[in-house]
């Protein structure tokens, strides 16, 4: 075996554990991981983008209010 043969088999044995460590082996790797996390992240957006919408509609009738009473 060549010096080169022996470094891409070397090579291909760090990516292979690397792949490893990213999917998961039986447990959730890192991918997983992100994906929970982004999941979080979307739900989170949806609830505030929700209480934004609903604050508006608030502040839109407390306005409306204020030019009732003010006639």
């Amino acid at each position: 075996m060549t010096e080169f043969e022996g470094q891409v088999l070397a090579d291909l044995s760090v990516l292979k554990s690397q792949m490893k460590q990213v999917l998961g082996i039986g447990q959730p790797g890192r991918l997983t991981q992100l994906e929970d996390r982004v999941e979080q992240h979307e739900r989170s957006v949806q609830r505030m983008k929700g209480l934004l919408g609903a604050g508006g509609a608030v502040l839109a009738v407390f306005h409306l209010a204020i030019d009732y009473f003010r006639r």
